[in-house]
């Protein structure tokens, strides 16, 4: 059985869990306040910076040539094409570009990306890839889901949807658990289980990253 297989009943009961956040239910119905996703775009901007960081860290750590060129691409795609058309989303919900520079991590953002960065700066390639892939997966998943339910009527909280279960995400997302799978297939039992465990963690703060966005989470004391 492939890891990402006998990954997948605590993927998919994660995966459920986010999908029925009222964070996440209210934006594939069309119902949710934009007060809220402007919180979550703002973050999310946040959050790009330092995944952009793992993918330099994967590109150091990988052990081949062909995975070495596709972690830096995607560094390169994040830093020069995702994040310029973050800025032109955010336009939308008239958030400036000043304004999303200017963004100080949640609590969630800032335990979720020092979580992601220092797994890839002190862990094994293994490790690194374990912890990327709830984002990928989580997403796709997501916006599958969302997608299957009837796109919502608010163009600003389709077009997440239509990017997310697109073929372009959804190709980039098999080849992360594809990858996951390659770097298993010759894990001992107890890389596995750290495997599993990174996964499980990375998802968490996965649900908690919407759950942060739906309660605006600020930091209570400072």
């Amino acid at each position: 059985m492939a890891f990402t297989d006998d990954l997948h009943p605590v993927a998919e009961a994660l995966w459920d869990d986010i999908v029925a956040h009222p964070m996440v239910s209210q934006l594939g119905d069309g119902s949710l306040d934009t007060a809220p996703f402007e919180y979550w775009v703002r973050q999310d901007y946040v959050y790009l910076i330092d995944y952009s960081r793992v993918f330099a860290h994967g590109a150091a750590a990988a052990p081949t040539l062909e995975h070495m060129g596709t972690f830096a691409e995607l560094l390169h795609e994040t830093i020069n094409t995702e994040m310029d058309l973050h800025r032109a989303y955010a336009a939308e919900f008239g958030i400036g570009e000043a304004e999303l520079e200017a963004t100080e991590p949640s609590p969630t953002t800032q335990a979720y990306t020092d979580f992601l960065v220092r797994t890839a700066a002190t862990g094994t390639f293994g490790d690194l890839v374990a912890a990327l892939l709830p984002c990928m997966w989580g997403f796709n998943v997501t916006a599958k889901r969302l997608e299957a339910d009837g796109m919502p009527d608010d163009d600003r909280y389709a077009e997440w949807i239509r990017t997310y279960a697109g073929e372009e995400f959804s190709e980039l997302t098999t080849w992360c658990k594809e990858l996951m799978d390659e770097v298993a297939a010759d894990a001992t039992e107890s890389d596995r289980e750290r495997y599993r465990g990174l996964f499980v963690t990375s998802a968490r703060y996965e649900y908690r990253f919407w759950d942060a966005a739906w309660r605006q989470e600020t930091w209570t004391v400072g």
